[in-house]
Order: structure tokens, then C-alpha cells, then sequence
């Protein structure tokens, strides 16, 4: 039975499967809409700027600042800053699309370099393996940097209009042109972009953080590796595997986490904001909530010797070492509480030293009584429901885990661990296996609601921003051009800025999907395969060696740098298309407006041209977004139903209470209340 439901989770976790499941987890953080429903709003906002332009014109360098202005560059004209923030606009949405169109080819690429990389993991000598697998890696490394360099430097085109918006409202206060209850609406707009440039430049310094953090995880995953294994008894060699899965699976779910981080919308959890008492910062407490994988095989390995309701002292006791077999597992809940003493205190550092805290005690009284072999009625009941409660613990932090980091909760393992697994002999507990699957069924439903939530809402949100902007829009195109006011068009230019920062935020987000690929390339895949090479030939205590264990971490982290390259460009082959279709032209057109003279019949009507494709457009994209949601809330079924079918179906019946003490430990991780904690 254990065996048919490894092969059958295996199946359901092969890479095409992972990546799809990406594509379902990450879809609140990385949906393309995002990237496509502020563009025709915000060149439609710079053409009702060309068109203000022809109207009556003013200096707005009454009060200019003692350095002068950075980005303004006609401040004696108001039309002419006006014409400098559509150029500028039209110079974005071109490198936009240019550069979108330049990554979608660029990551096509990558599941190639990925194929190959695969093939000389698995089929390759330690030879082969040292002597191509760099040149694959370094092919995916410069896929990054080149897309990273496209990306950031269209964001800062996005920039540069924000900024020259920016300084021309400042430069409008100053030159006391407004005034009243809209000087204060603009003083107040123009700090939220104060804030909302400073929240931008902490993510990146959080993100600089985290990638030099990164490489010391990885420096403790190797480190932790060769002590454990170097402890640990012969013929323990199912423990040491537990082991060494958590430990992967731990730094696969620091590489999500970290993909994620960055600005969303107010509608999904966000690790970058903490809660008030916490002094961890978004990366403290992903890496924190990392070890969920390590703390939970732990507790399952604690689990398993109790049958029913009493302790299999039996097996628990190794008679030839004079040892208990938990003893490991209490070393390894001391070495992930001495790992985190270092960290901030938060929430989730709380109950991780909780959770190794009782795990400890509960290690140290079977250590009692494992070598008389028995102990009284009532303390084992009292150890087992320790034991039980624990493992409910440990259960519900992984399920937060997932939650906080957008982790799958069906995971595969490892190629070389699932072949060294898969020896006939090296057989777990069915009763262990079945429950395990039970509990990833069940995270995986509950994961793939909270998804369909959060999507539902960012779904919402985004028409209702779009709704807004419309509205601005509507009121601008029901005013003739002479009632067009001063006010009227700053109201419109604070709009404008607003639809490019959302842009911008969206470019953000790019740059930071692909400085992840490259890093995971410089610092994992780098640290791994020096380590691959330079691992001794001594005796192994365990046939799963330190050299499959590092072909297991380097396809894991390859696995998981084109996963994120896949997504990538999901995104980018839908904004050309799109882009194509429905926003080069405007932005052309917006170009021919800026050149022609607004005096003669044909600019009324070329503008009459650009508001009509605007709002078609606006009109195709939502109806790709709803039909995008739709499809989505599709897939996330379809995956739910092929999980029931295929390994749901196969389990034995379960007692009710067991599946209640599932159900409670997912939901407990899922839920918005736990969830205040950290988002």
C-alpha cells in the first residue's frame, strides 16, 4: 500500500504537474492582469493631458526649489510639462512592450537548459556531471541577468514619469495654484507617493538582505547534513532520509517565500507586513517558517511508534547502539532552536521553540522508559496524547508555513531519494503513509480555496481601481475644453500618477521574479555543485550518499529557478499578445496627437479615435480577465478532483476523529485569524 501511494503522489508531483500547480498557488502574486488594466487607462489619462494642453497655458515657476527642478524641464510653460509627461508615458509603453516581448523569447529557452541539466544529473558519471552541468546552469544564469536588465530598465521609464508627474504637482503647490480643500488632497496625494517610493526602496534592501541570507541557509542545509549524518546509528537509514527530505523541502520553501515577497495588493497576506510586536523582518520570518518540513517529519517520526494506543517500545529501543530512536529526533528539535536564537522575535519563532520545546521533553521521557521496554497505563496514555498533540502542532505551523510562503502541499521528492526509496526492503509504515497523504490532501483543498479567495478578491479590487479611474475619465470627456479647469487637470494628473505607479509596481515585481533565477543560480546551484565536486569517496553510512544528496538539491534548485522562468513567461506571452492587440496602437496614436497641431479639425477627432480604442481595450482586457478567473477556478477544481481520484481513492478508511484532528491542524494554519499575526 505504501509503496502504490508513493508512486501515486510521484505521479501527481512530476515536474509538468509542479509547475502547473505554481502557476495555480502563485496566481494571486503574479496574475498578468495586474501588468495589463491600468495601461489603457493610463494612455487614455495622457491623451485627455494632450488635449488639456491646448488649452490656455501659465508659468508654474513662481516658487522654484533652491536646487531647481530635477525632472521638469520647461517649468515656465504648464502645457509644456504636460507634453513632457505624455513623452515620457509614450517612451514606457514602448520599452514595455519592446522589453515583455524581449523575455518572453528569452524564457521560452529555459526549460531546454533545464532538460539537459536533468539528463546529466541522471545519466551522467560525477565527471560528466561536474564538467557540463555548470555550462547548463550558467545558460540559465545569463537568461536571468539579461531579463533583469530588460526589466529594470523598464521600470524606471515607469519611474521617470511618476517622478516628473511628481515634481509637477509639488511644483503647482508651490507656485500657489491651488488652493483650498484640493491643496490639501494634493499634499495628502503626494505623501502617499512619497511613502509608496520609500515602501519600494525597503522591499529592495529586504530583498538584498534576503539574498545574502540566502546563502547562509544553504551553508546550514550542508553543514546540517554532514553532522546528522555522521551521528546517526547504521541501519537508521529510513530516519535519515525523513531527515534529509525536510531539509530539502526546507530550502525549496525558502526560495517561494522569497519569490513572493515584494508589493500586492491590500487583499493578500503579505509577509512584509508584521504584526506590531514583531521584530522580524519578511525574510526573518520566512526563513523561520522554512523549518516547518524539518519540525514536522520529526514529530512524524515520534508518531510512528505509537500503534493504536499504546507505544511500540520495541522498535522504539535500538538494543545494539543501547539507544532510543527518537534520540535524533531530539537533536535535531535542539539544533533548529539553537539555529533560530539568533533571529528577531515574532509569532512564528514563538511556537517553532514551543513546538521543539515539547518535542525535547517528550524525547527525553521516552528516553525513561525505552530500555525497560514498558511503562505504567497512565503515563503512556499521557506520552501518547503528548505525542498526538505535537504532531497536531507541528501540522498546523507547516500548514501556516505553506501559507506564508506559497509552498505546494503535495511535493515530490527528490530523484535520487525517491529512486533510493523505491529499493524493494525500504518500506515505511502503511498506517504512517496513509495518514501523511491524508494530511496533504487535505492542505492541498484547503491551500487551493484560500487561493481561489484571495484571487476572487484581487479579481474585485482590480475593478474596482479600474472603476475609479473610469469614472475620473468619464467626468473629464463630459466637460468641453474651455470649463476644463486648473483643478479638473490636476485632479487628472494625480490619477495619471497613481495608474503609473500601478504599472511600475508591476515591473517591480519582474525585477524581482528574475533577481531570485539569478541568485538562486549564483549562490544555491554555485554552492551545491562546488560542494557536489569537492565531497570525499569515504564510506557512507547510508547508500544515499552525500553525492546523491547534492544531485537532489541541485535539481530541486534548478527545478524551482525554472519554475519561476516558466511563470515568467506565462506573463510575458500574454502581455505581447494583448499588448499587440490592444495597446501599442493606442500609445502610436497618442504619439501622433503630441505632434499635431491642436488647432486644426483633425486633432478633435484623432483624440475622439484614441478615447474610443481606450475603452475598448479597457473592455477586451476585462473580458480576458474574467475569462482567465474563470479558467483558474477550472484548474484549481480539476486539480482537486485528479488528487481524490487518483491517491485520495486508493487510501484506506479513516476513523472519523483522525480526520477531524486533520481537518482542525489545516485549518488552524489557513485561517485569516492566525493569519493576523504576520500579514
Amino acid at each position: 500500500m505504501d509503496l502504490q501511494i508513493a508512486k501515486k503522489t510521484q505521479s501527481l508531483t512530476t515536474a509538468e504537474e509542479m509547475r502547473n500547480q505554481t502557476k495555480l498557488v502563485m496566481q494571486p502574486y503574479a496574475n498578468w492582469e495586474e501588468y495589463l488594466t491600468p495601461a489603457p487607462l493610463s494612455i487614455a489619462i495622457l491623451g485627455e493631458l494632450v488635449f488639456i494642453s491646448s488649452n490656455t497655458d501659465f508659468s508654474i515657476n513662481k516658487n522654484p526649489p533652491k536646487d531647481g527642478y530635477k525632472f521638469i524641464k520647461y517649468p515656465e510653460s504648464f502645457r509644456a510639462c504636460l507634453m513632457q509627461v505624455c513623452n515620457s508615458g509614450w517612451w514606457a509603453f514602448n520599452e514595455a512592450h519592446k522589453n515583455m516581448d524581449q523575455i518572453r523569447l528569452y524564457t521560452m529557452a529555459v526549460p531546454d537548459y533545464m532538460k539537459m541539466a536533468v539528463k546529466i544529473l541522471f545519466q551522467g558519471s560525477d565527471e560528466v556531471v561536474e564538467a557540463h552541468l555548470p555550462e547548463q546552469l550558467e545558460n540559465i544564469r545569463v537568461v536571468a541577468e539579461d531579463c533583469l536588465e530588460l526589466a529594470n530598465s523598464t521600470e524606471k521609464r515607469f519611474t521617470d514619469v511618476i517622478n516628473i508627474i511628481h515634481e509637477l504637482l509639488e511644483a503647482c503647490v508651490n507656485a500657489e495654484h491651488i488652493y483650498g480643500e484640493e491643496l490639501e488632497e494634493i499634499k495628502r496625494k503626494l505623501e502617499e507617493a512619497n511613502l509608496r517610493k520609500q515602501s519600494s526602496e525597503e522591499a529592495n534592501k529586504r530583498s538584498e538582505k534576503a539574498i545574502k541570507d540566502m546563502e547562509k541557509q544553504l551553508n546550514e542545509a550542508h553543514e546540517s547534513y554532514s553532522k546528522a549524518m555522521d551521528s546517526l546509528p547504521s541501519g537508521w537509514d529510513m530516519i535519515g532520509m525523513d531527515f534529509v527530505e525536510g531539509l530539502c523541502e526546507s530550502i525549496t520553501t525558502v526560495i517561494n517565500g522569497i519569490t513572493t515577497m515584494g508589493p500586492k495588493s491590500e487583499t493578500q497576506n503579505d509577509p512584509e507586513k508584521k504584526s506590531p510586536e514583531s521584530e522580524a523582518d519578511s525574510f526573518d520570518e520566512i526563513t523561520i517558517y522554512s523549518k516547518s518540513a524539518e519540525i514536522l517529519k520529526c514529530t512524524e517520526n515520534i508518531q510512528e511508534f505509537v500503534i493504536e494506543n499504546t507505544i511500540n517500545w520495541k522498535d522504539l529501543y535500538d538494543q545494539k547502539h543501547k539507544t532510543t530512536k527518537t534520540k535524533f529526533q531530539a537533536d535535531q528539535f535542539i539544533r533548529i532552536g539553537e539555529n533560530l536564537k539568533e533571529f528577531p522575535n515574532c509569532t512564528a519563532k514563538e511556537e517553532v521553540q514551543n513546538i521543539c520545546t515539547k518535542g525535547i521533553e517528550i524525547c527525553e521521557e521516552l528516553a525513561k522508559y525505552a530500555p525497560e521496554q514498558k511503562c505504567e497505563e497512565a503515563k503512556t496514555n499521557e506520552l501518547i496524547q503528548l505525542i498526538r498533540n505535537l504532531n497536531e502542532s507541528a501540522r498546523s505551523f507547516d500548514s501556516k508555513s505553506k501559507s506564508v510562503t506559497n509552498s505546494p502541499a503535495l511535493t515530490p521528492k527528490p530523484p535520487m531519494m525517491y529512486k533510493e526509496e523505491s529499493k524493494p526492503g525500504k518500506v515505511k509504515a502503511s498506517q504512517r503513509a496513509s495518514d501523511n497523504a491524508r494530511f496533504r490532501i487535505e492542505q492541498s483543498r484547503t491551500q487551493l480555496d484560500k487561493t481561489r479567495e484571495m484571487y476572487e478578491k484581487s479579481v474585485e479590487n482590480m475593478e474596482k481601481n479600474q472603476k475609479e479611474l473610469t469614472d475620473i475619465l468619464i467626468t473629464m470627456r463630459s466637460c468641453k475644453i474651455k470649463e476644463i479647469d486648473f483643478n479638473t487637470t490636476i485632479e487628472m494628473l494625480v490619477k495619471g500618477m497613481d495608474a503609473m505607479g500601478r504599472v511600475k509596481e508591476q515591473w517591480e515585481k519582474m525585477v524581482r521574479f528574475f533577481q531570485m533565477v539569478s541568485n538562486i543560480v549564483k549562490i544555491h546551484l554555485t554552492r551545491t555543485l562546488k560542494d557536489f565536486v569537492s565531497t570525499s569517496e569515504k564510506t557512507q553510512k547510508l547508500s544515499y550518499n552525500a553525492k546523491l544528496f547534492s544531485k537532489d538539491l541541485l535539481y530541486n534548485q534548478a527545478f524551482q529557478a525554472t519554475n519561476i522562468a516558466n511563470l515568467v513567461n506565462m506573463i510575458s506571452t500574454t502581455y505581447t499578445e494583448v499588448s499587440t492587440k490592444h495597446i501599442m496602437d493606442r500609445v502610436s496614436t497618442l504619439g501622433k496627437l503630441m505632434a499635431m497641431d491642436k488647432e486644426k479639425p483633425e486633432f478633435q477627432f484623432e483624440v475622439d479615435q484614441l478615447r474610443n480604442a481606450c475603452d475598448v481595450a479597457q473592455k477586451a482586457i476585462l473580458v480576458l480577465v474574467r475569462k482567465n478567473k474563470k479558467e483558474f477556478e477550472e484548474k484549481s477544481l480539476a486539480r482537486l478532483v485528479k488528487v481524490d481520484k487518483e491517491l485520495l481513492a486508493i487510501l484506506p478508511a479513516a476513523a472519523p476523529e483522525e480526520l477531524k484532528r486533520i481537518q482542525a491542524a489545516v485549518k488552524s494554519g489557513f485561517t485569516e485569524e492566525d493569519e493576523a499575526a504576520y500579514a
